[in-house]
């Protein structure tokens, strides 16, 4: 007798591949159009689901967790960030929890530096005068940008997609700093020619780009607030393709309005879609709608491991990708 399928609940739509091979191997229920879950039907999806594949856009916190009926035994994350999950209720709950590491690795890290390129050299603002019609020509003296050759990086996270980075702004020729909770192994940190800043304040105080590549946990929300933000050099920027919560927006807005940072560029914000009105309206700031991880492979990819974590599971062995508490 064949074993029965897994009842699979996956909260958003997918990349057509990904949908077909988890019908293939499971008994999945699919979204049929592109918007978030209400509480309400996340609620009734985990009642009698075996595995919930949630996205970032799906807070799955303790009361929701407590929800689930018996059945749910594996919440298998559609992202490599685990903040939209109370993991240690799941836990307690028997309920094991993965993620995609690793799929969006140089993806986010190609956005990194596209963000830094935009901001250095305003080209958010020559896009909008061509846009405009208001291009009068060739000038000496217009749109004057800074060149990235040469500029101290620091780098806040040196994960994964941290040293991605550093990767492609050294082919840039930047110099490459770094804070992180643990120091680097000495050949790798050599292998990025890479100066390590075991205090914060005194690389950000010292950096001409700032990139936040570190995720959103309790100790890093608000890591980059008013106080650390005022130790920035006048002409830095500061570069988010992380989390929103690690920068204290409205104090980075009001920074960047009255002149005291350079310029910023943005992929996530503290509030999610809520965005500070006045940060929008400024001329020395780029803002993308999260699309740091935004393209057809590497989505692709985080729903193969997706995959692969529940076919693990369902094979009785431990999903390769599993999270545990203390690893946040």
């Amino acid at each position: 007798m064949s074993k029965k399928r897994l009842s699979v609940v996956v909260t958003r739509r997918l990349p057509d591949p990904v949908e077909t091979r988890l019908s293939e191997l499971f008994d999945v229920r699919l979204r049929e159009d592109d918007t978030p879950m209400s509480r309400a039907e996340l609620s009734e999806a985990i009642k009698d689901a075996d595995v919930l594949v949630p996205t970032i856009t799906d807070t799955v916190d303790a009361a929701l967790i407590g929800q689930a009926g018996e059945r749910l035994k594996l919440i298998a994350n559609y992202g490599a960030g685990v903040d939209n999950i109370d993991v240690a209720t799941a836990r307690q709950r028997g309920i094991l929890v993965s993620n995609t590491p690793g799929a969006l690795t140089d993806d986010t890290a190609d956005m990194t530096m596209a963000l830094i390129l935009a901001v250095t050299r305003r080209m958010p603002e020559g896009m909008a005068m061509m846009q405009k019609g208001d291009w009068a020509g060739w000038a000496p003296t217009a749109l004057l940008g800074g060149r990235i050759s040469g500029r101290r990086l620091g780098i806040l996270g040196m994960g994964r997609i941290g040293q991605a980075v550093a990767r492609r702004a050294r082919a840039f020729g930047m110099q490459i700093h770094y804070h992180n909770r643990r120091r680097l192994h000495a050949e790798t940190e050599r292998s990025f020619d890479a100066t390590y800043w075991e205090s914060l304040d005194q690389m950000v105080a010292r950096m001409d780009v700032i990139s936040i590549n570190c995720p959103h946990t309790p100790s890093t929300f608000h890591l980059m607030n008013a106080r650390r933000l005022k130790l920035m050099k006048p002409d830095a920027v500061i570069v988010n393709t992380s989390r929103g919560e690690v920068i204290d927006e409205n104090a980075l807005t009001r920074m960047l309005r009255a002149g005291d940072i350079k310029g910023a560029g943005l992929d996530v914000y503290e509030h999610g879609t809520d965005i500070n009105p006045r940060l929008r309206e400024l001329d020395n700031v780029v803002l993308l709608p999260h699309m740091g991880s935004a393209t057809m492979e590497g989505r692709i990819e985080m729903g193969e491991k997706v995959i692969i974590n529940i076919k693990t599971f369902d094979d009785g062995h431990r999903p390769p990708d599993q999270v545990v508490p203390s690893m946040l």
